[in-house]
């Protein structure tokens, strides 16, 4: 390989923007597991004091 050849293989692999689009849905995945782990921590508690509730209801009062 040539001195030119690289640098004309390094410019194009800097021009091309098909790795950006790759590394946004990366991002944008990362965000939405994040998300959806939140959601997951937050309701835990309150799902867990409903069934426990309903449980409750279902033995008349004793503990589940």
């Amino acid at each position: 390989m040539t001195l030119q050849t690289i640098k004309a293989s390094v410019l194009k692999f800097v021009k091309d923007e098909d790795g950006l689009t790759i590394v946004e849905y990366a991002v944008a995945g990362g965000l939405i597991t994040v998300a959806v782990a939140a959601a997951f921590v937050t309701l835990g508690g309150q799902v867990n004091t409903k069934i426990e509730g309903l449980c409750a209801a279902v033995n008349g009062g004793a503990a589940c």
